[in-house]
């Protein structure tokens, strides 16, 4: 999902007159008129001086700092497994702009606050990323850009408006192939035509803690800030990303019935201070078994290939995070996922069966 310019505050001062002995020379004849003063200029009220950043709110601008660069990096890594995977999302396909908007009563308390002066927020939507090879990113869309109208349709402002934007561009969206946007953009209104695309219709959010994990909930996927500095490169995310937006189009959270509890932990962890102690032991989460894990391995590989993404470190990456953080490590990927011995020989057959594929030029569908 860059930052806003901060307007620098300073005190003006008044034109005083300091303090002048004035000499009159007397004599018989003459007297020396005292010399003339400069006019006092009323320059108005003083400006008020510029408000304590107190630690507290440094702390919180800094956090959404972190959260805004970490959520961008994710949606850039996603964009392609969701944009050339429709076809193998299934039922979870759907017609998508392919942006998010945010404004300041995104983020709760200080977090508001935090966001108007780090990242510009008011109460108007602001493009808060655009997926790259969507329809938005296309008609030019661009972070930064006001949200003010869709299809001559006022877009709703203030706290609660990224939901209920959702209530006005749905109805839209699955009707045509484009739709009319209205932005402002450095203080001017322009009029975007924004295509529709055909994407899976998953939502990938930053969950904001610090243990190796991700989620699938059927239709969310969260990695947390400790599964992203595990995973160190965007092609590591990448296979975090695809197994889990696998796990939802398999239907895997629903069959485990395991749907509402992921889901609460997908609330929690991204919101903007998590209730950590939620995270003791496996949350109530049950194991994934092997059968569902191998499918999500396959189907995962396959949406990899399609991206454009190298699939030979596939297995390697999930060999070291095992490794150093076994099933024994309650909060970790490995509680949820333990199967890591019998997915190791399906991953090798699966990426034979690909470059096979690819070799012969035929469809890269499991």
């Amino acid at each position: 999902m860059a930052g806003a310019v901060i307007p620098r505050i300073t005190s003006t001062t008044r034109s005083g007159l300091a303090a002048l002995t004035v000499a009159l020379l007397l004599s018989a004849c003459a007297t020396t008129a005292p010399p003339s003063l400069p006019p006092v200029v009323d320059t108005g009220p003083a400006e008020p001086p510029a408000p304590l950043v107190t630690p507290r709110m440094m702390a919180a601008r800094d956090a959404v700092r972190s959260m805004v660069t970490l959520q961008d990096r994710l949606y850039r890594v996603a964009a392609p497994l969701l944009i050339n995977n429709a076809e193998l999302c299934r039922t979870q396909a759907r017609s998508l702009l392919g942006f998010t908007a945010k404004n300041k009563w995104s983020y709760p308390g200080e977090y508001a606050d935090a966001a108007e002066a780090v990242l510009g927020y008011g109460d108007t939507l602001q493009v808060s990323g655009v997926l790259a090879g969507s329809g938005a990113a296309r008609a030019g869309l661009r972070k930064g850009d006001e949200l003010i109208a869709a299809d001559g349709k006022p877009l709703p402002t203030g706290r609660g408006a990224e939901t209920q934007a959702a209530t006005v561009f749905g109805p839209l969206v699955s009707k045509r192939a484009q739709l009319s946007m209205t932005i402002t953009r450095g203080g001017t209104n322009q009029v975007l035509k924004v295509p529709v695309t055909r994407a899976c219709a998953i939502r990938v959010d930053l969950g904001n803690a610090d243990n190796v994990n991700s989620y699938a909930d059927g239709t969310r996927v969260a990695v947390t800030r400790g599964m992203i500095d595990f995973a160190q490169n965007d092609e590591a995310i990448a296979y975090v990303l695809a197994k889990d937006i696998a796990h939802n189009v398999l239907g895997h959270p629903g069959k485990l019935r395991s749907t509402a509890t992921i889901g609460s932990m997908i609330d929690n962890l991204t919101s903007v201070r998590p209730d950590l102690s939620l995270l003791i032991g496996t949350s109530g989460i049950r194991p994934v078994p092997a059968h569902m894990e191998v499918a999500a391995d396959t189907l995962a590989l396959y949406m990899l290939a399609r991206a454009g993404f190298p699939i030979e470190r596939y297995k390697t990456f999930w060999l070291r995070l095992a490794a150093q953080y076994p099933s024994t490590v309650l909060n970790g990927y490995m509680a949820i996922h333990p199967n890591i011995a019998q997915r190791t020989t399906a991953i090798d057959k699966t990426i034979a069966a690909i470059r096979s594929k690819q070799s012969a030029r035929k469809p890269l569908v499991p």
